[in-house]
């Protein structure tokens, strides 16, 4: 027969072990380690059972020797196929067995074991186990890994006399200067001869270098235009000197700005920040670099922050699926960007880096969920990745998740509606963040659109199929901001990031053409096109927010329609809203994180297309003005009176030609949110 054994993950000794193998003879034993997998081999005779090898002991979190913390668990099989044979005076057979980790350090999946009928060699097991993990055959992937952001560290530095020696790459910023208005741009103006005049610091530089950087823009005069685009480089420039081996680029920062010295600065950060990643990337065998910000532009603390933000977010990679040769880590031998301020240094001037550094962990995170393949990110793994957001962010955000049974009881119809078709179960996630000091001047909420992946249900999609991993895309941006939120922790502001995570897939239990789901509001929706699915899900995370969390303000973003995609382009997100005030403050800042929106026309007279002969209401409308309808859609499940804008993401959360997700969404909220404990 078979004996079934349960060893606790107490006190376990390797005497132990072997009293209760010897007790039940025969054995397949499973150890599932948190840490790595561990091999067994088991050697059977007929007058004793040898563990031949036994990788039992592993380190813990805290370096020492336990295996109290390793989560055993133990089956042990006796099977009379492996009685003793009479005729064999030392038979003995070997039994291999494997179990991968469970929730091996934070990122990595859990694999599939080998049953005991396996005649799978240690070597080859070894193999299996150094092999991408996703899921086993009968189980889904549990958790999803996180790229890990560059180690490189960005300082800020007054300028010295000898700022420009000790670096290995050395980045000479210039404004262009301002053009007359009467000077002719047209094309028949006849070419001057292209003159170059450095001032300051880079002046200085250039006479150390005997002329070397004047030389060096005339040479690319056409091309780098005095630098009036910023983050345009010049050629790299290397020079011999003092028995060390330099090297320069000149920078553009954009036209010499005027007395308003923020307004002009407004979006050079950014480019100047993906400008220098670009270079210290394409520099190879750099430790250190050093880049001069000419003027008073090293005094803006928001032009050092979208330095920051866009310098780490550039030097984004998705490893996790790459192996060997494969790999690309973009700057890898940098160690150190420090920042030299040429005027007076802004106050605060580390703090702003590192806040920039804070909001591209929230865009990292925002391009892993989006790139995520569906086999490692589902509604168990997302529900995962919050739950660590949680546990990162000290103590100012708590997760919850609801499962089925806590949905059923909130009515939600409409979101279970669709997670019937999924292969896991429904995961609902809220995370609230509170700042430290407990203070609240505004409740606000934040909505993301979670299917992990979207084949259309039965109305199957035929095209672009092999991108609807993207259709997470604004519960990834929520997430992300999230992120940014608990390392930033605004004050003034408590912050509510709902999730309604699924799949629209196609099973049994799927939802078909013609049902009639009842969301938590109780209103009715006869499902006409189970490809508008997002709707659905978002119509009960909206009541949750407004009823049950009661949030004053509630923004969301979805990757709802190719409609919005038709009308805006892939580069341009859709914004509706009644409320002129949300309106104006997210113009504003899709402005400062310079995330394109635009506000699209809500209008009501298209209502009629969402009305229903046995219903409240349709889940999809006409031929013509879709992205209209959905938004139209959504005011439903929202108190008319309240706040609430409907952000289409579908087109700028993808980057076509990269083939990866852009981090769209993340900064706009991130934004948002900090903004919104301003204000009384």
């Amino acid at each position: 027969g078979t004996v079934s054994l349960l060893i606790q993950p107490s006190a376990l000794s390797l005497s132990t072990l072997e009293s209760e193998v010897r007790t039940h003879r025969p054995l397949l034993l499973f150890l599932l380690f948190p840490l790595r997998p561990v091999f067994l081999s088991f050697m059977l005779s007929r007058s004793s059972i040898l563990i031949s090898k036994m990788k039992l002991f592993t380190k813990n979190p805290r370096g020492t020797s336990n295996v109290s913390v390793c989560g055993l668990a133990a089956v042990a099989l006796a099977s009379s196929t492996l009685s003793y044979m009479p005729t064999t005076a030392h038979h003995t057979r070997t039994l291999m067995a494997t179990a991968f980790s469970l929730n091996a350090n934070r990122g990595r999946s859990s694999a599939a074991t080998f049953g005991a009928g396996s005649t799978t060699t240690q070597r080859s097991m070894s193999k299996m186990d150094q092999s991408f993990k996703t899921w086993s055959f009968d189980e889904p992937c549990t958790t999803m890994a996180w790229n890990e952001m560059s180690s490189a560290i960005l300082a800020s530095a007054e300028k010295t006399d000898k700022w420009d020696e000790e670096a290995d790459l050395v980045v000479v910023g210039v404004f262009a200067p301002k053009k007359e208005e009467d000077e002719d741009e047209s094309e028949d103006k006849e070419e001057k001869e292209p003159t170059v005049t450095l001032e300051g610091a880079a002046k200085d530089l250039d006479e150390k270098l005997g002329g070397a950087l004047t030389n060096l823009m005339l040479e690319n005069a056409k091309a780098f235009n005095h630098g009036a685009e910023a983050g345009s480089t010049t050629p790299t420039l290397r020079v011999f000197r003092e028995g060390k081996s330099q090297r320069f680029v000149v920078m553009g920062m954009g036209t010499f700005p005027d007395e308003d010295k923020d307004d002009a600065l407004a979006g050079v950060g950014s480019k100047v920040g993906a400008g220098l990643a670009t270079t210290c990337d394409a520099e190879k065998k750099v430790k250190t670099a050093t880049v001069l910000l000419p003027g008073d532009a090293g005094s803006s603390n928001s032009l050092l922050n979208d330095l920051s933000t866009s310098f780490y977010s550039k030097l984004y990679a998705d490893n996790r699926f790459r192996t060997g040769k494969k790999v690309q880590t973009p700057a890898e031998d940098l160690e150190v960007l420090t920042v030299v301020a040429e005027g007076s240094a802004a106050e605060g001037a580390d703090a702003a880096l590192e806040a920039g550094k804070k909001l591209a962990s929230g865009v990292f995170l925002t391009k892993d969920i989006v790139n995520g393949p569906h086999n490692v990110l589902n509604s168990l793994s997302l529900a995962d990745t919050a739950k660590r957001i949680a546990e990162e962010s000290g103590g100012v955000i708590t997760c919850k998740i609801l499962g089925k049974a806590e949905c059923q009881e909130r009515g939600m119809g409409a979101y279970l509606g669709v997670a019937r078709g999924s292969e896991t179960e429904p995961q609902f996630i809220h995370l609230t963040y509170t700042p430290p000091d407990g203070k609240v001047n505004k409740r606000v909420g934040v909505i993301g659109k979670g299917l992990l992946f979207d084949t259309g249900g039965y109305n199957i999609k035929t095209m672009m199929m092999e991108l609807m991993k993207f259709d997470c895309g604004g519960a990834a941006a929520v997430l992300g901001a999230a992120r940014a939120i608990g390392a930033l922790q605004p004050p003034g502001v408590e912050a509510h990031f709902v999730v309604a995570a699924c799949e629209n897939m196609i099973n049994e239990k799927a939802v078909v053409p013609s049902d009639i789901l009842t969301a938590s509001n109780g209103k009715t929706i006869e499902v006409l096109n189970t490809d508008a699915e997002g709707r659905l899900t978002l119509a009960d995370a909206l009541v949750y927010c407004d009823k049950e969390l009661d949030c004053s303000s509630i923004i969301e973003l979805s990757t709802l329609t190719g409609a919005c995609m038709v009308a805006l382009g892939k580069g341009v997100s859709g914004v509706w809203t009644d409320n002129e005030d949300l309106a104006a403050d997210l113009t504003d800042i899709a402005k400062v994180t310079e995330e394109k929106a635009w506000r699209m026309p809500l209008e009501k007279s298209y209502n009629k297309e969402l009305e229903s002969k046995i219903a409240d209401l349709k889940n999809i409308g006409g031929r013509y003005g879709g992205a209209i309808t959905a938004a139209l859609f959504l005011q439903n499940f929202v108190d008319k009176k309240k706040p609430f804008a409907h952000i289409d993401i579908a087109g700028p959360v993808w980057d076509e030609g990269a083939g990866a997700a852009t981090g769209y969404g993340a900064k706009l909220v991130s934004e948002w949110v900090r903004r919104s404990g301003e204000k009384e």
